[in-house]
């Protein structure tokens, strides 16, 4: 049996950018939650070590959605590791992680790689003591964020980005299609979160997520 499940998430830094991937891990499996921009495996490897992950074990890698910084290094880690890692992603994102059509918002073809298998909205994933998935469509079609049911944490992605400790809601830069985005982010209500884990900004209260909801 698995022992307990810990998570971290990790700062990437490129220039005066920080990215912040989130890795759950437990006695059976060490999953990787997006992968930041390419050349970043180095640094993935760094900070999950430090962050007490054993990156040896990683298994692994969920990617959030096909932006190019969510799946920039995901080749990289995957042909240049020793393991097996199973990569796991919304159906919509499938074509776009595969190298078969260029990612929406770039325009580029990312650096092919197989889609293991595939996540449902509401499906729980058996791991880590269960991760829910959560469709949020609206910063991009195929997005989602997963909600760690021990910790009570949501690993968000960019369904919102967050500026010292506040919830600052989706970047209308990068988010397409805003009203849907908003309706996303209301799904979230119904979940008993803690702690709220930004791939932009970084970590904030279920508290400020509510409060901002709320407002919507």
């Amino acid at each position: 049996m698995a022992g307990e499940s810990r998570i971290a998430m990790l700062a990437l830094e490129a220039g005066q950018y920080i990215y912040r991937p989130v890795v759950v891990w437990d006695d059976t499996d060490v999953i990787l939650f997006d992968t930041g921009l390419s050349g970043m495996a180095e640094q993935i490897r760094k900070r999950m070590e430090e962050a007490g992950a054993p990156f040896g074990r990683l298994n692994k890698v969920v990617i959030t959605h096909q932006d190019r910084d969510h799946i920039g290094s995901l080749a990289e880690l995957t042909s240049g590791f020793a393991g097996s890692i199973e990569v796991m992603a919304h159906e919509i994102a499938v074509p776009y992680i595969q190298g078969e059509k260029p990612l929406l918002k770039s325009g580029q073809m990312a650096v092919p790689v197989r889609v293991d298998r595939t996540i449902a909205d509401g499906e729980t994933l058996p791991f880590c003591g269960g991760l829910t998935a959560i469709h949020t469509p609206g910063h991009s079609p195929d997005h989602l964020c997963f909600y760690h049911i021990p910790s009570k944490t949501l690993i968000a992605g960019d369904v919102t980005a967050a500026n010292e400790g506040r919830i600052t809601g989706p970047n209308p830069q990068f988010t397409p299609d805003m009203d849907t985005a908003r309706e996303s982010l209301k799904k979230l209500a119904s979940f008993d979160i803690d702690t709220v884990l930004c791939f932009h900004g970084g970590a904030c209260s279920g508290e400020a997520l509510r409060e901002y909801i709320a407002a919507l």
